[in-house]
């Protein structure tokens, strides 16, 4: 069996959550359903749960905060969100599981599923920690991303990230100072996360960080000179869109 709490702030979350699990997925007890973030913790240290179902937005404290307060997570989560789409970015690229109010009963089977092989596996704390650093957001842009990699986790200011180059189902950052890191993660999950943090994807193998641009090259598509020395190609199928963002700057 598969113990379990929810935390959610709003009664007719914990019941919609309580009903389903009974229904569909008898391999999950309920040890016990808080409605205030200070309660869920203080019932997570005192019984020590599988498996947590933690809303997202509360009020005074968030989900994120509540991991913050348990760190390091020992324990699966499941964030319910009713839509937060900079939460669910960090969320999904840290390869975790969310549900979308009200709560759709196959998509709760499905996460659940994923907990239990999970639970047979060595946990990934890191998981969690990236997910908590990499929603500390200012006006929806990150400003500082958690880098799964082979090794652990790379924390990096976005900041000093001068252009990310696929590797295969990899991607190698190339940061200031000459630095560089690997991270498992494809460039399409760094595109998606950082659109919106002043990267632009140039080309079908590099994402930049426009405030590292240095010069434009023309050419069919040309090339950008970046910070350090890089060059990066632009492809012919972005040079009108990534014109018209520099124009922007």
């Amino acid at each position: 069996m598969i113990t379990s709490v929810i935390i959610d702030d709003e009664e007719d979350g914990r019941e919609a959550i309580a009903s389903a699990l009974t229904k569909y997925c008898p391999e999950v007890t309920i040890s016990g359903m808080y409605a205030t973030p200070e309660e869920g913790i203080a019932g997570i240290r005192q019984l020590k749960p599988s498996l947590v179902f933690l809303d997202i937005q509360m009020p005074e404290m968030s989900g994120f905060d509540v991991l913050q307060q348990l760190s390091p997570v020992t324990f699966e989560v499941i964030f319910v969100s009713a839509y937060d789409r900079y939460a669910i970015k960090a969320i999904k690229f840290s390869a975790l599981d969310y549900l979308l109010k009200p709560i759709d009963v196959d998509d709760l089977v499905h996460a659940v599923k994923k907990v239990k092989e999970r639970l047979h596996t060595e946990k990934n704390i890191y998981q969690y920690q990236s997910v908590v650093n990499n929603i500390q957001l200012k006006s929806g842009k990150i400003e500082k991303l958690a880098i799964p990699s082979l090794t652990g986790i790379d924390f990096v200011d976005t900041a000093d990230i001068i252009f990310c180059r696929a590797d295969g189902s990899y991607t190698t950052l190339f940061l200031k100072n000459k630095q560089s890191c690997l991270a498992s993660k494809n460039l399409k999950d760094f595109e998606h996360i950082l659109a919106e943090s002043g990267f632009c994807r140039i080309h079908h193998s590099y994402l930049i960080n426009l405030r590292h641009v240095q010069k434009y090259i023309k050419g069919e598509g040309g090339q950008v000179l970046l910070t350090e020395g890089h060059y990066a190609d632009v492809s012919r199928r972005k040079k009108e869109a990534f014109l018209a963002l520099l124009d922007t700057l």
